[in-house]
């Protein structure tokens, strides 16, 4: 059962307690949904270069890396903010260890540094190393495969509208960003009430839930 928004006077938010792994940078706890500061990692439909030739699929072992670092225990997540979609941005531990740091250190994340610097040491390591994203020719880091497949998306979609909401056989509205793994594979029926969105803050707002990630 998790612990959640315990406040200080620095308004830091701490949450605590099993956990569901959503991609390599996103878990849930209890209710809360938590993205891992200061790091960005693949998404999971995207491929990095191996090392000589071919192609990983790089999103997809970020999220298995954390789940393995995550083990099934109990964690500790320590925020101060929450980003636009309203996900707590925090630092998060297994048994004092920072998954954050560990993640980059690992070769599976960037150091987000658009956001934040916490992490470029650790990432200046697993470049020496050459290891996970860095192993092989440069891997496309995660904003600008988001930005190269939201303008792509934005092409043929109507009014640039670029996010699916799909309505699954169970009734539940999912929308899928261009970055999804399903999103080629989604085709919008009006008649079934299925629509298109401009922003995943329009989507939120109208009771759409994000897809999930595996």
């Amino acid at each position: 059962m998790a612990s959640v928004m315990l406040s200080s006077e620095a308004q830091a938010m701490v949450v605590s307690g099993q956990v569901r792994v959503v991609d390599g940078d996103t878990i849930d706890i209890g209710g809360e949904r938590v993205r891992l500061e200061g790091i960005d990692t693949p998404e999971q439909s995207q491929t990095c270069p191996r090392r000589g030739s071919g192609t990983w699929h790089c999103g997809r072992k970020a999220t298995k890396a954390l789940k393995k670092l995550i083990n099934g225990q109990s964690v500790l997540c320590q925020g101060q903010e929450r980003g636009k979609y309203g996900r707590l941005i925090a630092t998060c531990f297994v048994n004092d260890k920072n998954i954050n740091a560990q993640m980059v250190r690992d070769g599976y994340a960037w150091a987000f540094v658009k956001c934040s610097t916490s992490y470029v040491d650790e990432e200046r390591i697993a470049r020496r190393k050459r290891i996970g994203i860095w192993s092989g020719q440069r891997a496309e880091p995660p904003w600008r495969y988001r930005s190269r497949r939201w303008g792509r998306a934005q092409q043929v979609s109507p009014k640039g509208c670029a996010i699916k909401g799909n309505i699954s056989r169970s009734g539940g509205k999912i929308y899928h960003t261009p970055w999804s793994p399903w999103y080629d594979e989604v085709i919008i029926d009006k008649n079934h009430g299925e629509r298109w969105f401009c922003s995943e803050g329009e989507a939120k707002a109208q009771g759409w839930r994000a897809a999930q990630s595996q």
